[in-house]
Formats: C-alpha cells, sequence, structure tokens
C-alpha cells in the first residue's frame, strides 16, 4: 500500500469530517422538522445531500493530492471547501431558521463547487 502524503491525509481528514457532519445533520433533517413547512425540510436535506456528495468528492480530491503533484488538485479542494460552507451553508441556515440573512454566498458557493470539479478534471487530465 502507497504511503498518503501530506496533501492527501489533508483532504481525507477533511473528507471525514464532513462525511460525519452530513450524515449527523441529515439525521437531525430526517427527525427535526416535523412542525416545519415542507419547503424549509426539503433545503436542508439538499444541502445535506450536497454535502454529502462534495464530501465524498474530496475523497477523490485525496486520491488526487497521492498521486499527483499539483496545485490544481489543493485548488480544486479548497474549491470544494468553500462551497460546501458556502452553499450547503446557507441551505442549512435557511432551512432551519426560514431566514436568508445573505443572499449571495449560496450562489457564489455554487459556483466554487461547479470549479472544483472542472479543476478535478483538469487535474486529472494534466497528471502523469
Amino acid at each position: 500500500m502507497r504511503t498518503l502524503t501530506g496533501n492527501a491525509r489533508l483532504w481525507l481528514v477533511l473528507a471525514g469530517l464532513n462525511g460525519a457532519v452530513a450524515v449527523g445533520l441529515g439525521a437531525y433533517g430526517a427527525h427535526g422538522f416535523d412542525d416545519a413547512p415542507e419547503y424549509l425540510a426539503r433545503s436542508f436535506n439538499t444541502g445535506v445531500q450536497y454535502h454529502m456528495w462534495h464530501a465524498l468528492a474530496l475523497v477523490a480530491v485525496a486520491w488526487l493530492a497521492n498521486h499527483t503533484d499539483g496545485w490544481l488538485v489543493r485548488l480544486a479542494g479548497m474549491g470544494f471547501m468553500v462551497g460546501i460552507v458556502l452553499f450547503c451553508g446557507t441551505l442549512y441556515i435557511f432551512g432551519a431558521t426560514g431566514n436568508l440573512p445573505l443572499r449571495g454566498p449560496a450562489p457564489v458557493g455554487g459556483i466554487s463547487l461547479m470549479a472544483a470539479w472542472v479543476l478535478v478534471a483538469l487535474a486529472a487530465w494534466r497528471g502523469r
């Protein structure tokens, strides 16, 4: 088995922590919205779904970081983290409170997630 590089280890730790948080918030979303309007529960659970998928994307970043050496991989990982915080975080806040304190973070987070996926593709393409 190949030893993990420092970058790969970091991304795997972040993937594991994000996966655990997504599971915990998913459990809260499944049981904590009995009296909430459906659209709030749906928003919250959309955040959970995107959070988990992108926690798994961080595993791919860890794999790439262990097999390639490049700034694209690190930038992709950062893009996923920013997207999780801004996009999913906005959905969590809206779902839990019904308020949207700021309107900009969700679209910026979504763009960050999309850009991170493109960076993963570029890193894989360039990796040798």
